[in-house]
């Protein structure tokens, strides 16, 4: 009895050793899958996994075999999600992500000016160029300050791709001294006192003199006036006796042109063509007090207007063509 007791009992431990082991269905490995899927695999089996669509393997190892121990290698795959390259810039816009992998999302959105910020006491306005009250990339707005105050700085504002304006201007108390008076010349009505930006004052010229340039002057930002006019001066006709062209008229120097004539005013000579016996006219024009003598002009004495016919009485050149 004793050794067939011990005969079973070897004959269980040998059944135990040759048993064979089987190992369970492999771990899962987050966004991959198996190519073979059971509950039991023998020893020696081998499965492999695959990253799931938008998902990239990690350096870890994607085959694995079932162990004589019954149990699988210790698992190091990671399936982690590709990578998208950053888009364009959105012109005129913004992108708000943080995120380039897959899964994620991005937000477009245009870019907006907030109202810009003014001083107290409004002295300082705008006015948007565009209808609406909301300001995109490349609005623009104008600025205004009340009156006297002058407006330092750029008057219009362009909103910015950051989401700012270009600049933002001030109003500032500007003022300019007395104006003086110019050369022949007189201020109109003007009293002797400071004044302020945009003020303005006007001149007139002595009699025969001509105004020349803007009749006003005003007070510029600055703090100093603009540019003021000129009083030019008449011309004297530099001959004793002669008969010109004014105004498409004959005149006699001696009685009808005694003053001279204005500046810019023009009066016309009569020359002489000898070889033809006939008369032309050169026109000269008055210039701040300068009137030149055309050469071909010939001033006539007291005999020789006794005896010659005066040119301004010849047959004009023209009628002979």
């Amino acid at each position: 009895m004793y050794s067939l007791a011990l005969l079973l009992c070897a004959a269980a431990l040998t059944h135990s050793a040759l048993a064979v082991k089987v190992c369970p269905r492999p771990p899962e490995v987050l966004f991959a899958t198996i190519n073979v899927v059971k509950n039991e695999y023998n020893v020696g089996e081998e499965v492999e996994y695959t990253c799931r669509p938008g998902f990239v393997p990690n350096n870890g190892q994607r085959k694995y075999i079932c162990q004589p121990t019954g149990r699988w290698p210790l698992n190091t795959l990671l399936c982690l999600p590709k990578r998208c390259p950053a888009p364009a810039p959105l012109q005129h816009g913004t992108i708000d992500s943080r995120d380039f992998h897959y899964r994620s999302s991005l937000s477009f959105s245009s870019v907006t000016c907030a109202p810009p910020s003014l001083p107290e006491f409004g002295v300082l306005s705008y006015r948007f160029l565009k209808p609406g009250n909301i300001s995109y990339f490349m609005d623009t707005i104008a600025f205004e300050c009340v009156p006297p105050l002058a407006l330092i700085g750029n008057e219009t504002a362009t909103c910015q791709a950051n989401g700012t304006w270009s600049s933002i201007p001030e109003c500032r108390a500007v003022t300019c001294p007395a104006p003086t008076g110019i050369e022949n010349g007189f201020l109109n009505f003007a009293v002797r006192r400071t004044y302020h930006y945009n003020e303005s004052v006007s001149f007139s010229c002595q009699s025969r003199y001509v105004l020349e340039g803007p009749k006003h002057s005003r007070c510029e930002k600055t703090g100093n006036w603009s540019t003021k006019p000129s009083c030019k001066e008449p011309c004297k006709i530099p001959v004793k006796k002669a008969v010109v062209l004014y105004e498409g008229e004959k005149k006699r120097v001696q009685s009808d042109l005694k003053e001279g004539i204005m500046h810019g005013e023009t009066i016309s000579f009569y020359c002489k063509n000898k070889e033809k016996s006939c008369a032309y006219t050169v026109p000269v024009q008055c210039v701040n007090g300068n009137l030149t003598l055309p050469f071909c002009f010939k001033e006539r004495g007291f005999f020789s207007s006794l005896v010659k016919t005066d040119p301004s009485d010849m047959k004009p050149c023209e009628d002979l063509k």
